[in-house]
């Protein structure tokens, strides 16, 4: 069980990784709205950039937290149960602006690994 969950710390945390650092100005079948970037996608919810920042900050902390619980295995909960909240986030403000369910698969997927992280 634990490999289990070291698989799934390390999709969250390199999917993560890879979203906000190498395609953060990237199109992607799964942006919000017509965004091509995650600043217009962070634009179409109607957020600011400065939340835009402080979410890549929280996400980028907990990927990092993830992947050190691979070692420390008491902070792997904590960083799961703080990336889930924030993939609820996510699935939230895809509702608001009416994206089809397709757009919401990976921040439902992301949760689903999250709360299973913090469960095992």
């Amino acid at each position: 069980m634990e490999n289990f969950r070291i698989a799934l710390q390390l999709i969250v945390a390199v999917g993560i990784l890879n979203v906000w650092i190498f395609r953060s100005r990237r199109a992607t079948p799964f942006r919000g709205g017509d965004a091509k970037s995650l600043r217009e996608e962070f634009a179409a919810y109607g957020l600011p950039f400065w939340f835009m920042c402080v979410v890549g900050a929280l996400k980028v902390g907990f990927a990092l937290a993830l992947l050190a619980a691979i070692r420390f295995h008491t902070m792997a909960a904590p960083a799961a149960m703080g990336m889930g909240l924030l993939m609820l986030g996510a699935f939230f403000m895809h509702l608001k602006v009416k994206d089809p369910i397709k757009k919401s698969l990976p921040a439902l997927g992301v949760l689903a690994m999250c709360a299973a992280i913090a469960l095992l």
